[in-house]
């Protein structure tokens, strides 16, 4: 599975920079996605020294994987976020997202990256889900967006109480980090890649601990998806989902001419995209918490017969899926991480919007070590925790401990099978008393402890990815067990056999 974004943009340009070991900057960003890229943008802007460091190639993880809607009608967000805060935190959460947009437009214009103007929508498919939209419109108002109602949106389906925010932006996600990644080393920045850090040891100066050695820094910024430092437990706080997309070849006069989102279950989610001389209809939806669940292959298949069915003619050319976090609020965690003296920085749980939400993140970091006051920054910084939110986390929680525990026994229980898995499958089973988690991909077979490094949850396989996913906080290694993403920070271990 790869995105259409990674298989038909241009690369971003090798980052030439060599890693020396024990450089000092004021500003070390941990994660080349769009919110370590724009905070760093905007702090190498502002004279301070800084470099990103990020463990694959800048946006390989998240931004990459994205449909890249810069809109503010956060369809299915925003009447949930009402329901677990106040209004005028609503207000300010939107305010920093309608911030965040205008600064990407602006920045985006300026660097020559193309975009294309598109309204959103958001639909519901069943008469029953009325209720559910007409809570969405409240919300949406409520928090100053000037939405109108539409009878008839064009899709070859039916569709009901349908809300259009105008003149949103879609892009190729890729061609916004290659032109931050530019614009950084312009304005002094460094930009490594393949250097995976670690640990940070908080200190006068800070030491950022990587795999390729020591940095120094006045102050570190992790925007690494979540977080893996464990203070504050942000892993405990979020909870990680994964989501797939696949793009189709179609006839153009048959292309809906919007940005689209259902707010009733299954999720879909429609727009166009630009690619080499043609148009290319993007799907996307069947999200699910990472690692549980139904095989994830047929989520991808779901969407494939879900398109046919509504898009007579359309071929899929790519498949791919991406993972967020959502917080027990549905606001994003943005700013000081507790117990480092204000030394390191957060921003995590964007709830699927990333691409507003990292702006109004990056913004937000960026004022806090600047010393400016963001009204809205300084609104969402101070909110109330909810019952609802409360009740939220608890419950999330709990659902961890049980995986954790129904992990184990399961593991336990079942016996390693005597013949190695077929190609493109993966089995749990218990060898010698230790869970032991075993793939072919490609035809070799790989023998890895089922054993999460991160806090010790049984590893699921992931047959549409063919990796090996937690579904404790949503570290997901390859099938050698090389770490892809997560708050773990180590690859799982090989075992004999």
């Amino acid at each position: 599975m790869k995105s259409l974004w990674m298989d038909t943009s241009l690369p971003v340009e090798a980052v030439v920079h060599r890693f020396e070991p024990g450089t000092r900057f004021d500003v070390i960003v941990v994660g080349a996605g769009l919110t370590g890229l724009a905070s760093a943008q905007m702090l190498s802007d502002a004279g301070m020294s800084v470099a990103v460091v990020e463990a694959r190639t800048p946006g390989a993880v998240t931004t990459g994987h994205s449909t890249a809607k810069l809109s503010l009608l956060h369809s299915g967000a925003i009447a949930d976020i009402r329901t677990h805060t106040s209004q005028d935190v609503l207000r300010a959460y939107m305010d920093g997202n309608r911030q965040g947009q205008a600064w990407l437009l602006e920045y985006l214009q300026g660097a020559g990256v193309p975009v294309q103007r598109r309204d959103a929508f958001s639909y519901v498919t069943h008469t029953d889900a009325r209720a559910e939209a007409e809570a969405e419109k409240a919300a949406a108002r409520e928090a100053g967006l000037d939405v109108d109602d539409v009878d008839d949106l064009g899709l070859p389906f039916p569709t009901y109480s349908a809300l259009r925010l105008k003149d949103q932006a879609q892009f190729d996600p890729l061609h916004v980090v290659r032109a931050l990644v530019s614009g950084v080393r312009r304005a002094g920045g460094v930009v490594i890649e393949r250097v995976r850090v670690t640990d940070i040891d908080v200190g006068e100066p800070c030491t950022v601990r990587t795999t390729a050695g020591d940095m120094l820094a006045n102050h570190v910024i992790l925007a690494t998806g979540v977080p893996f430092l464990d203070r504050g437990l942000y892993f405990a706080k979020v909870t990680a989902h994964r989501s797939y997309a696949l793009a189709f070849r179609m006839p153009e006069d048959a292309l809906p001419a919007g940005m689209y989102l259902s707010l009733d279950s299954p999720t879909r989610s429609l727009r166009t995209a630009p690619v080499q001389g043609e148009e290319r209809l993007i799907v996307g939806g069947n999200g699910h918490p990472v690692g549980e669940g139904r095989p994830t292959r047929r989520n991808v298949e779901e969407l494939e017969a879900w398109t046919a069915s509504h898009f007579p003619g359309a071929v899929r050319t790519h498949a791919w899926s991406a993972q967020d976090y959502q917080s027990a609020n549905r606001i994003p965690f943005v700013g000081w991480m507790p117990r480092t003296g204000g030394k390191v920085s957060l921003a995590t749980g964007f709830n699927k919007w990333g691409m507003t939400n990292a702006v109004a993140a990056a913004l937000s970091l960026s004022a806090d070590r600047l010393g400016v006051p963001l009204p809205w920054a300084e609104k969402l910084h101070h909110r109330v925790t909810r019952p609802a939110s409360l009740g939220s986390g608890v419950a999330a929680n709990a659902r961890v401990a049980g995986l954790l525990a129904t992990g184990w026994v399961d593991a336990e229980l079942s016996p390693l099978p005597d013949a190695d898995p077929p190609e493109g499958a993966g089995v749990v089973g218990n060898e010698r008393g230790a869970p032991v988690a075993v793939s072919t991909v490609e035809g070799v077979v790989c023998r890895l402890s089922a054993v999460c490094t991160h806090l010790g949850g049984i590893v699921t396989w992931n047959d549409a990815e063919r990796s090996w996913d937690c579904p404790l906080h949503g570290s997901r290694f390859d099938a050698q067990g090389r770490l892809l993403e997560g708050p773990a920070t180590q690859d799982l271990r090989r075992m004999p056999g």
